[in-house]
């Protein structure tokens, strides 16, 4: 039997035609997001090089794809303006791919696997969504606002919904009709018809969509109706030379080592670029046909890596994004294979024909993304959702409100925070009933305790042993616990205390028999407790039992 492992290439059939899309949706990216960040649009290319050439080939996701990502735009135009130059600020970036390998390190990545599934796919459903309200100005020819702003408040003074009705001032014909043709091809691509041609396995709808594009694009030259302006096409920066080409790339300023807001800077990078990293990987791994794991630690060591080179060439800092990867996944790729030539598809077609990528219709990508947007926020994922329960489909749909009308990061946050609520309330909600009006007071009460006891759950049994009656024999069954907090034991110890006020005879059964909790050191805490001998005597007879 053959124990090698397969090669990255092993799935090129399906890898090679997944990078030529991701690649098509990674390139306005790259450039729009730079432009929003306030950097050099060549910084952004950089990036999606270093995405696809370096962090693919040591991460262990295999569909993630990195790149440079619309949640640190904000971010990177801030330092840029508060550091006062763009090398300055390159040495951030370094600083921060520092301090994500140093938390890869740490293995920090276990966080990833703390986000509720239900915050991960309105985070899904969101980004989709938000995709297509700002392709919409795109497909219409009004593309003031750049690829890749996922934000409510744009920097061109709308708003995701303003622009709607702003963009109906600027209608360009030529862009509707490339956008209308575009999503008629990739709808044609999708059909069943379609797909038993053997030959669109290996040429991709966007593919094709770009190719009519960039036709219909010559084509209406001269139409003063449908030409469309330079600001409707793809714009790389076009160097008249090799080394005009490396002029681009920028090192950092190295003497600004010692100011100390560099540093402030790198943290924040490390920080909110290792949540964006490791919520898209828990995505990411979510739509996998496969459902592979990716290891979140190496995952921060990869990015922490892409930062620093990214950094020390002149790019913007890296995460892996949500938008790419599920193209990625989309579009059939198997393997990271399809990240890697992403890359060098944005490496050689920037050296070498950036003229014929900035022929491309920003409206054909856009029909590009309509398709991946929907696919993110299927209805049919609103009614899967909507069946689970309020308890998923809340936090789902607070998730993707936030995101639509704040941005990425903010509708993860209260996402999280309905969900952690709603966890908070079920601790609370006490897992014992007891009616008042019905039960027998010859019998003990029995509350049997879970196998791990922790201090969520303190809210609900202080209200469940508040509610008790007096004149009662109350029995806490911790026989099946192996893990409890110490705030609930404070909580036994103090109820103890206060039963005898209530005529309650109280008894803890089995505390210390599985838990690895000293009895010795319990006992010593309730013998010194300035109680009467009485009281001692009994909390002994209780936790011996």
């Amino acid at each position: 039997m053959d124990s090698k492992k397969p090669s990255l290439f092993s799935n090129f059939k399906s890898d090679f035609p997944a990078s030529i899309v991701v690649f098509l949706v990674a390139l306005p990216l790259c450039l729009g997001i730079a432009l929003a960040s306030g950097a050099p649009l060549f910084s952004g290319i950089i990036a999606g090089i270093v995405g696809g050439l370096i962090v693919a080939l040591l991460s262990g996701s295999p569909l993630g794809v990195s790149g440079p990502a619309a949640g640190l735009a904000v971010i990177v135009l801030t330092a840029i303006q508060d550091l006062g130059a763009f090398d300055v600020f390159l040495l951030a970036v370094v600083i921060g791919g520092i301090f994500q390998v140093i938390l890869g390190v740490a293995k920090a990545g276990i966080i990833g696997y703390y986000f509720p599934s239900s915050v991960i796919k309105g985070m899904l459903s969101g980004i989709g969504i938000i995709i297509i309200l700002k392709q919409i100005p795109h497909a219409f020819g009004y593309d003031a606002n750049p690829e890749g702003d996922l934000a409510f408040q744009q920097i061109d003074g709308q708003n995701t919904f303003s622009e709607l009705f702003n963009m109906l001032n600027f209608v360009s014909p030529g862009a509707i009709i490339i956008a209308v043709l575009s999503l008629a091809i990739l709808i044609l691509w999708e059909s069943s018809f379609m797909k038993k041609l053997s030959f669109t396995k290996m040429i991709q709808g966007p593919l094709v969509v770009v190719v009519v594009g960039i036709l219909l694009n010559i084509v209406f030259r001269g139409m003063e109706s449908f030409e469309l302006r330079a600001d409707q096409l793809v714009s790389i920066p076009v160097a008249a030379s090799l080394g005009d080409f490396i002029g681009q790339f920028t090192l950092p300023d190295f003497s600004a080592w010692n100011n100390p807001q560099v540093y402030v800077v790198g943290a924040t990078i490390a920080v909110v670029a290792s949540l964006e990293t490791l919520l898209c990987v828990e995505a990411t791994d979510k739509l996998d046909p496969q459902k592979r794991v990716t290891p979140t630690n190496r995952e921060l060591l990869a990015q922490g890596t892409g930062n620093i080179v990214s950094g020390l060439i002149g790019g913007l800092p890296i995460t892996q994004v949500i938008v790419r990867s599920s193209a990625n996944i989309q579009s059939g790729a198997k393997s990271k294979a399809s990240a890697f030539i992403h890359g060098i598809f944005l490496l050689v077609t920037a050296i070498m024909i950036p003229n014929i990528l900035n022929l491309i219709p920003l409206a054909s990508l856009a029909a590009v993304l309509f398709l991946v947007g929907y696919k993110l926020a299927k209805p049919v994922l609103f009614k899967e959702m909507y069946r689970k329960g309020y308890e998923q489909f809340v936090p789902f749909m607070i998730t993707i409100l936030g995101i639509v009308f704040t941005d990425l990061l903010i509708g993860i946050t209260l996402g999280m925070v309905v969900a952690i609520m709603q966890i908070l309330w079920n601790n609370f909600k006490t897992p014992y009933h007891f009616d008042p009006d019905n039960f027998d007071p010859n019998k003990p009460i029995t509350i049997e305790l879970a196998e791990e006891v922790s201090f969520l759950n303190k809210a609900s049994i202080l209200n469940t042993l508040d509610h008790m009656p007096e004149n009662t024999h109350i029995i806490i069954d911790a026989r099946k616990t192996k893990t409890i907090h110490n705030d609930i034991i404070e909580v036994f110890e103090d109820f103890s205390k206060n039963a005898e006020t209530k005529n309650i005879e109280f008894e803890v059964v089995g505390l210390f028999d599985n838990t690895n909790i000293d009895p010795t050191q319990e006992l010593r805490k309730i013998l010194n407790n300035g109680s009467t001998p009485e009281k001692r005597n009994h909390f002994v007879e209780v936790f011996n039992t």
